[in-house]
C-alpha cells in the first residue's frame, strides 16, 4: 500500500503502463534512464541544474513491500477500467511472482546521482535495470520516478534566485554582512501547494539554498528526518492582514507587535488599507516605541507593483530611522528593512534588486517571500524531465542500444545504451557509455539507491530520544520488518545528512560552467552509430 491514500502499489503508475508487460519483447535484460532534457525554461545562458528528491520517492513509494492484497485490490479495479468499463490488461501473474519470488519488493535496480548533485541538461539522473522475466517491468516505475522533476525544479529555481541575490550582495553589501544572504529568499508557498506532501517535497528542496521558510512541514521534515535533529530553517514573528484588521487602528496593531516581539526581528504587513498612508503616518507614530525596544522591524507590502512597493517602503524607513553608508557606498537603513512577499518570481526578483541598487540602497535592506512562484508555478516541462528505454538484451543474447530521435522535435532526443556519469578533470559531470563488459566506471556518479528491496540506510534520524519515541509511536506505515530491512548491514550506501547535501549544492554549483555540453565524444560516437542504423 502507498503511505498516503492506501492505494495498491500496482496503481501507482499510468494506466497504459500495465499493458506494456504484455507488449515488450522477451528479454534477458532491459535498461531505462531519466534525465532533464533542457535547462530551466530553456535558458541558453545558464544550463545548470540541481538534482534532488530521489530519496523521498524511494523511501515512500518504491521501497514499499507489495502484498497479495495490493494485487487483489488492483485486479478488482482493472476488471472495469477498460473502455466501456470492461477488463483492462493487468499482468497479475507477473505481480504475484513479485510477491512470492521477490519477497514483495519491486524487482529492479535503480542507480541515481547523489542528492544535491549539480550538473547540466542531459545528465542521466537515474537509471533502471530489470532482468529476466521482470525485464518487462523496466519502465513501470517511470511515473513515480519522473516525479523527481518537482524537487529538482524547485531546487534549481531557488538556486538561480540565490545567484541573483548574491550578485546584488557582491555589489552592495559589506562582507561582514553576507551572513544575511541565507535568509533573503523566504518560502511563503505552503498555502499555495496542492497538498501537505507537496509542501514537504518542494519546501525541502528550497532549503538546500536558503534557511528562510514559513513552510513548517518542510522545516520539520528536513530537521528531524533528514538532518539528525539539527535545525535547517528559521522564521520570524509576523503579522497578517487579519491581525492588523482586528485592531481599531493599524497603530494599535503595530504597537502590539512591538510590545510582544520588538526586541528581536519581526515583520508587519502594511497595506491592509492604504500602504502609503501607513508608511507616512503609522510608521512614524510607532517609531519611538520601536526604537525603545531596540529590535529590527521588517515592513511587508502585499499588493501593488512589486518594484514600487519595495522602494516606497525603503524610502519611508530611511525617512523615519535614518541610514548609514557602507564600505561599498550603499545605504543601510538603521533597524528596519522591507520584505516583498507578493508577486515574487525569478523575473520580478531581478527587477526589484536592480531598482533597489539603482536607488542607492544595499541589497541587505530587502528580503523576498516567494510563494506560488517558488512551489507552484512550474511543471515537468520547465526542465523537460523524461524517462526512456536505452538498452535491451534480447532472449537470444543479442544486444541493442536504443534511442528516441523524433524528426519533428530534436529536443526530445534520448541517449542510447547503459550510461555512466563521470567528472572530467575540471570536476564537471560528463555522460559516457558503460564499458562493453557491463562494469560501471570506478568513479561513476550513478550510485545504487534501490536494488530489489535493498535501500541506503538512514544515518539522519533525530538523535533526540523523545523525538524518536514519538515518531515510532505515531508511525503506522513502517513495519518492524521494514525497520530491520532499512538498518541491516546488507543495505547500500547511507543517505547523507541534509546539511551535507546543502554544502554539496553550494560547492558544485559555483564550480560549474554555466553552459556546457555533458555528452562525451564516446557517447557522441555511439549516437552516430545508432542513428546511422536508421529506423527499425
Amino acid at each position: 500500500m502507498s503511505p498516503f491514500f492506501h492505494l495498491p502499489l500496482a496503481v501507482m503508475t499510468d494506466s497504459y503502463k500495465t499493458t506494456h508487460p504484455f507488449i515488450y519483447p522477451e528479454a534477458q535484460k532491459m535498461v531505462a534512464y531519466g534525465e532533464m532534457r533542457q535547462a530551466y525554461d530553456k535558458d541558453p545562458n545558464d544550463q545548470r541544474i540541481v538534482f534532488y528528491g530521489i530519496r523521498y520517492i524511494i523511501e515512500n513509494y518504491i521501497a514499499k513491500k507489495w502484498t497479495m492484497q495490493d494485487i487483489l485490490q488492483a485486479e478488482i479495479f482493472f476488471a472495469t477500467h477498460n473502455a466501456g468499463f470492461t477488463p483492462f490488461p493487468f499482468p497479475k501473474d507477473l505481480f504475484i511472482k513479485v510477491v512470492k519470488e521477490h519477497d514483495g519488493y519491486f524487482p529492479v535496480k535503480i542507480e541515481a546521482l547523489p542528492e544535491g548533485t549539480a550538473g547540466h541538461a542531459h545528465i542521466p539522473a537515474y537509471q533502471i535495470t530489470a532482468e529476466g522475466e521482470m525485464s518487462r517491468l523496466v519502465t513501470y516505475l517511470e511515473t513515480i520516478l519522473t516525479m523527481v522533476w518537482y524537487p529538482t525544479t524547485v531546487a534549481t529555481l531557488s538556486r538561480r534566485s540565490r545567484d541573483l541575490i548574491q550578485t546584488a550582495y557582491d555589489k552592495s553589501v559589506d562582507e561582514e554582512s553576507f551572513w544575511s544572504l541565507e535568509s533573503r529568499l523566504h518560502d511563503f508557498g505552503f498555502r499555495g501547494c496542492t497538498s501537505v506532501e507537496q509542501s514537504v517535497i518542494g519546501g525541502t528542496a528550497h532549503l538546500l539554498n536558503f534557511t528562510g521558510s514559513d513552510t513548517l512541514s518542510a522545516a520539520f521534515y528536513a530537521q528531524f528526518h533528514l538532518n539528525g535533529g539539527e535545525p535547517v530553517a528559521s522564521s520570524i514573528p509576523a503579522s497578517e492582514h487579519s491581525v492588523m484588521m482586528a485592531f481599531e487602528t493599524e497603530k494599535e496593531a503595530m504597537e502590539g507587535m512591538i510590545k510582544n516581539f520588538g526586541e528581536g526581528v519581526f515583520a508587519c504587513v502594511m497595506d491592509s488599507y492604504d500602504y502609503q498612508r501607513a508608511l507616512d503616518s503609522v510608521l512614524p507614530a510607532v517609531a519611538s516605541f520601536k526604537l525603545e525596544k531596540g529590535g529590527f522591524l521588517v515592513l511587508r507590502p502585499d499588493s501593488g507593483d512589486v518594484v514600487d512597493a519595495v522602494l516606497q517602503g525603503l524610502r519611508a524607513a530611511e525617512r523615519v530611522f535614518g541610514y548609514d553608508v557602507n564600505k561599498k557606498g550603499y545605504k543601510v537603513i538603521r533597524g528596519c528593512g522591507v520584505i516583498q512577499g507578493d508577486g515574487v518570481s525569478y523575473q520580478s526578483l531581478g527587477r526589484v534588486l536592480d531598482a533597489v541598487l539603482a536607488e542607492g540602497y544595499s541589497a541587505q535592506n530587502c528580503a523576498f517571500g516567494m510563494g506560488g512562484g517558488l512551489l507552484q508555478k512550474l511543471n515537468r516541462d520547465t526542465l523537460s524531465v523524461a524517462t526512456k528505454l536505452s538498452h535491451i538484451v534480447y532472449a537470444n543474447g543479442s544486444k541493442r542500444d536504443v534511442m528516441k530521435h523524433p524528426k519533428s522535435d530534436s529536443d526530445k532526443l534520448s541517449l542510447p545504451g547503459i550510461l555512466d556519469v563521470v567528472r572530467n578533470e575540471q570536476g564537471v559531470p560528463v555522460v559516457y557509455p558503460r564499458a562493453e563488459n557491463g562494469v560501471a566506471h570506478k568513479d561513476n556518479l550513478l550510485q545504487v539507491v534501490y536494488d530489489h528491496g535493498r535501500v541506503p540506510v538512514s544515518a539522519t534520524a533525530s538523535t533526540s530520544p523523545e523525538f524518536a519515541t514519538s515518531v515510532n509511536n505515531a508511525s503506522n506505515d513502517t513495519t518492524e520488518e521494514d525497520k530491520y530491512r532499512l538498518s541491516t548491514e546488507d543495505a547500500l550506501l547511507a543517505w547523507p545528512k541534509f546539511s551535507d547535501i546543502k554544502s554539496r549544492v553550494q560547492r558544485e554549483w559555483e564550480s560549474l560552467p554555466k553552459v556546457f555540453d555533458p555528452i562525451s565524444k564516446e557517447l557522441r560516437q555511439k549516437i552516430k552509430v545508432v542513428l546511422a542504423a536508421g529506423e527499425p
